[in-house]
């Protein structure tokens, strides 16, 4: 692959990395993981409060090591699944469009998990520290 395109691949995988990391920080700092939690709890997950946690602690430091371009493919198909439902569970019910004609759609988190199976797959292809 010629470098600039390595480059392209580096710079998506970064973006990702910080968008992930923002997620999982700012629930932590807002003390939203409870609340997360007990949501879960609300729609019939029986350890809710475990799940926010997890996925708190999946976003904080998987999206480290995605930056550190270390397992890169595997933590892409783990942020793909959450953020799959988290697509189906909050923004599906809302329609498609983020804002303007609707509010809170899915149309960023289909992106979001586009890119990220788009970089896991890249990083597992040219696997030398992923």
């Amino acid at each position: 692959m010629h470098s600039r395109d390595e480059k392209l691949w580096t710079v998506l995988r970064l973006v990702l990395a910080v968008l992930i990391a923002a997620h999982g920080w700012a629930r932590l700092f807002a003390g939203a993981v409870a609340p997360f939690g007990q949501w879960l709890d609300g729609l019939g997950f029986m350890i809710g409060p475990v799940i926010a946690w997890g996925v708190t602690l999946y976003e904080i430091v998987g999206s480290a090591l995605f930056a550190l371009r270390r397992l890169v493919f595997p933590l892409s198909l783990g942020f793909a699944a959450i953020y799959l439902a988290g697509l189906v569970l909050v923004h599906l019910p809302e329609g498609w469009f983020v804002v303007g004609l609707g509010r809170n759609g899915m149309e960023y988190s289909v992106l979001l998990v586009c890119a990220l199976l788009c970089v896991g797959t890249h990083y597992r292809e040219s696997r030398p520290r992923s």
